[in-house]
């Protein structure tokens, strides 16, 4: 049975081959050395797992059980790797080439977000982990599993200070709630790679580990570009606007009284549409939002300058969205958005209403937009 051990440098648990006494971190590459699992005594039934044992997903409610905790506690303790740094981005680009959920454009919304990042607002490359289906390496493919490890690496050791950013391009979509912690009666879902076998991310996970645990003074902003996106991070708070920039925020905490904000942290998330596309089942990533059109309106948004206020980046990015035929042009980023975007993708006819939710509640319209 595969164990689990912190990785020795960023303390990312990682999953050890049985008879294995060394293994590779695929996200900072670091090689933990281990000692043969085979001369570890079992855990004693009674005893209390230390504070450095780790399950995967990480400590919170989720639909899947958690693995037995792991022997291996004695990773060195320490601060975060240095590849880390103040900004750290996790950008995700699926396209499910050859299966009948093909989409076209995802990809390029990950090369065209990486290229925002850096260019403009100074992320480090060596701290943007970016899986897509163009990776040779397999632990950057967008699998569920990879997925997950990048999520909570994305938070692991965050500090006041830090900026973090989850980008999402590919398949949304819902699945019946039955602990009754949704407004609407279903779970928002992104949809991995292998998803048709290893089944989608629920909303209620993606909050637990990249929400729930954000400690005072460090900022997330999410960019959702998926279907059935409006609340897939789960926050407590949507804000509805409408076209005269008039708006309210919806209250969407579980009547149950779970917790879904942060530990003292900030989330900002932008997504490509609302929850109201409903349906109970997977039928419904037939009704994919139109690929690549809220990743560009968010681009464009920043490269003219509207980006000012949160207020004035959902505007803009709904006036784009609206009115694709009036021109597309924009900066560098942007232009080459439009030079990979292909098969029409920011064609007319889209039915698609970016939305805003946060952790709290802000005035969207005085608030500064920064990563």
């Amino acid at each position: 049975m595969s164990m689990l051990v912190d990785c020795s440098n960023c303390r990312t648990p990682l999953q050890l081959p049985p008879g294995a006494t060394s293994i590779r971190c695929a996200l900072c590459q670091a090689v933990t050395q281990v000692a043969d699992p085979r001369g570890f005594p079992p855990p004693h039934p009674h005893s209390t797992p230390s504070h450095h044992r780790h399950h995967y997903p990480p400590p919170s409610p989720a639909p899947a059980p958690a693995p037995a905790p792991s022997p291996y506690n004695h990773a060195p303790m320490g601060q975060p790797p240095s590849v880390h740094g103040r900004k750290r981005a996790v950008i995700c680009g699926i396209s499910y080439k050859y299966s009948r959920h093909e989409l076209k454009g995802c990809v390029n919304d990950a090369k065209c977000m990486k290229y925002l990042l850096i260019n403009r607002f100074k992320f480090p490359e060596s701290s943007i982990i970016t899986l897509t289906e163009e990776e040779t390496d397999p632990l950057r493919r967008p699998t569920k599993q990879n997925i997950r490890m990048a999520m909570y690496w994305l938070v692991q050791g965050c500090q006041p200070g830090d900026s973090l950013v989850f980008h999402y391009s590919g398949h949304g979509s819902q699945q019946r709630n039955y602990n009754g912690d949704e407004v609407d009666g279903f779970d928002e879902t992104l949809c991995p790679l292998d998803f048709e076998t290893q089944g989608m991310i629920v909303d209620d996970e993606i909050n637990a580990t990249i929400v729930r645990p954000l400690p005072h003074g460090v900022k997330l902003h999410a960019i959702i570009d998926a279907c059935h996106s409006g609340t897939v991070l789960d926050l407590p708070f949507l804000c509805r606007m409408d076209r005269t920039g008039r708006y309210v925020w919806e209250d969407h905490r579980p009547r149950s009284g779970v917790w879904k904000g942060t530990s003292g942290g900030e989330v900002v998330s932008f997504s490509g549409c609302d929850d109201d596309q409903t349906s109970a089942d997977t039928a419904a990533l037939s009704k994919v939002t139109s690929t690549g059109a809220m990743t560009f309106s968010f681009i464009q948004a920043v490269e003219r300058d509207q980006a000012t206020t949160y207020g004035n980046m959902l505007t803009a990015m709904r006036s784009t969205i609206r009115n694709t035929d009036n021109g597309l042009g924009g900066g560098v980023v942007t232009s080459l958005l439009t030079m990979l975007l292909s098969g029409g993708s920011l064609g007319a006819g889209m039915r698609q209403e970016p939305q805003l939710t946060a952790n709290e509640r802000f005035d969207v319209h005085s608030k500064l937009f920064s990563l």
